[in-house]
């Protein structure tokens, strides 16, 4: 077993305490955490340094953070960035739709490493996947995203999405990309035994994630619901994200979309929903009530004017929030540690300087995140006994150097440089560079997946 201290660094944890230093240590012994301390490092770590036993890293002039967790994305959406840019939501699904018809388990393997190497740069150590579109002809699209994540190293929550409900039958997608529903649970069942580990320092957990309900069925989300709960997996779907959204519950259910979820039985501790833009005081309270979460995605909310979160009232009320960059195609971006300060301006443009702080922007992206997942036990801060998710900050450059907080540094100002980034132990980034992947390589494997798809696939 390896240990590596980071010595010398800002440490801020995001324990339930929020514990905090200006110089201190973490100690690393294989995948765990085993001490995170202020001041020096034990000397008895430092003779074994010197003896070659121990790696240690001079942090000086870093924060070290948790790792960044994703709670919604679209990882196959890098493949149609810059389209319908300044379209509604429904405007540009309906114009993307096709395209997306066309894709097949090339494609998304090659677009799915390049959004998740970028995941990984803005110091995303975990991340979920929304996959929802499964094309005829596809291939295993699925199978390629979760290779994709094994082979760039982050730790993986992929929900096997669904749409069963077509445009002939009063849904927004095109039947060319619904499936039937028995083929829908038969995939999500074996998707859940093929790749499905519950073990506690498991790399690939799935969900399942019927998409909206503009999509789906309320059969669907009935069946969906039960068969995750069978198995002890998460739920996840779309909800509240626009007027529209709300317009058309109201015209095809008679009733908001959380009253529409909550009478399929679709709020619990174990679901969690994208966005939650368009909530009132009663569907907030019913949210805390029952312990279902919200993954708040401030970037693509406002790249597709969909609103304006309520995320200040939703911590005041208890609800769970994580952040998400969502899809590459609403968020051209796509940088976790972007999404925490747009979080935090976004809610003050809405409430003014303290609608959240810098530390409670943080949070959202770390134990905000692991409580969505269901992880907050093994990730989502820095403590003895949790897993090594570790993202190490370099606040020196001239963009950073003399700003008094290194939270506010990381949170508020320039994208800093990523010096380190560790997933289960495993270095991932070094000095602000993917190691377990050719960037350069990637990078035009995804040009080229991408202009395949727009020629026709």
């Amino acid at each position: 077993m390896s240990t590596l201290v980071l010595a010398g660094c800002a440490v801020a944890t995001m324990d339930g305490r929020g514990t905090e230093y200006d110089t201190g240590y973490v100690v690393v012994d294989g995948n765990v955490i085993t001490a995170v301390d202020r001041g020096s490092p034990p000397a008895s770590l430092l003779g074994a340094a010197g003896n070659g036993a121990v790696r240690r890293i001079d942090a000086g002039g870093c924060l070290v953070t948790p790792g960044l967790i994703n709670t919604h994305h679209h990882l196959y959406q890098w493949a149609t960035r810059g389209l319908a840019a300044d379209a509604t939501l429904f405007e540009w699904l309906t114009q993307l739709y096709p395209v997306w018809a066309r894709m097949d388990a090339d494609i998304v393997g090659a677009v799915a490493t390049a959004a998740l190497t970028w995941l990984a740069k803005s110091g995303c150590s975990t991340t979920m996947d929304h996959h929802y579109v499964f094309p005829r002809s596809g291939g295993d699209v699925l199978a390629a995203t979760v290779a994709a994540a094994r082979q760039v190293g982050l730790r993986f929550h992929p929900t096997r999405g669904s749409m069963d409900l077509g445009a002939s039958s009063g849904g927004l997608p095109p039947d060319a990309v619904v499936e039937d529903r028995d083929a829908i649970l038969q995939a999500s069942k074996a998707a859940i035994e093929e790749f499905h580990d519950d073990s506690p320092h498991s790399m690939v957990r799935i969900g399942l994630a019927p998409c909206s309900p503009f999509s789906v069925t309320s059969g669907l989300l009935v069946d969906a619901a039960d068969l995750a709960r069978q198995a002890g997996v998460r739920l996840h779907t779309h909800l509240a994200e626009t007027p529209d959204e709300n317009d058309y519950c109201a015209e095809h259910f008679g009733c908001t979309p959380v009253e529409y979820l909550d009478s399929l039985g679709w709020l619990g501790a174990d679901v969690w929903l994208a966005h939650g833009v368009h909530l009132d005081d009663r569907a907030i309270t019913r949210l805390a009530a029952t312990g279902t979460g919200v993954a708040h995605c401030p970037s693509s909310n406002g790249r597709l004017g969909a609103g304006t979160c309520r995320t200040h009232d939703l911590l005041a009320a208890g609800v769970r929030v994580g952040l998400g960059v969502d899809g590459a195609a609403s968020n051209e971006e796509s940088s976790l540690i972007g999404e925490v300060r747009q979080a935090a301006l976004i809610a003050r443009s809405a409430g003014g300087p303290r609608a959240i702080s810098v530390r409670q922007a943080l949070e959202l992206a770390t134990m905000g995140g692991a409580r969505l997942l269901g992880r907050d036990q093994e990730i989502g801060s820095l403590e003895p006994g949790k897993l090594a998710d570790i993202a190490l900050w370099r606040l020196d450059t001239l963009a950073h150097a003399g700003i008094a907080d290194p939270v506010a540094a990381l949170v508020l100002g320039a994208r800093p440089p990523l010096d380190l980034l560790l997933v289960n132990g495993e270095a991932i980034i070094e000095r602000d560079q993917c190691v377990t992947v050719d960037e350069q390589q990637v990078a035009a494997n995804s040009r080229r997946a991408a202009a395949a798809l727009a020629a026709g696939g």
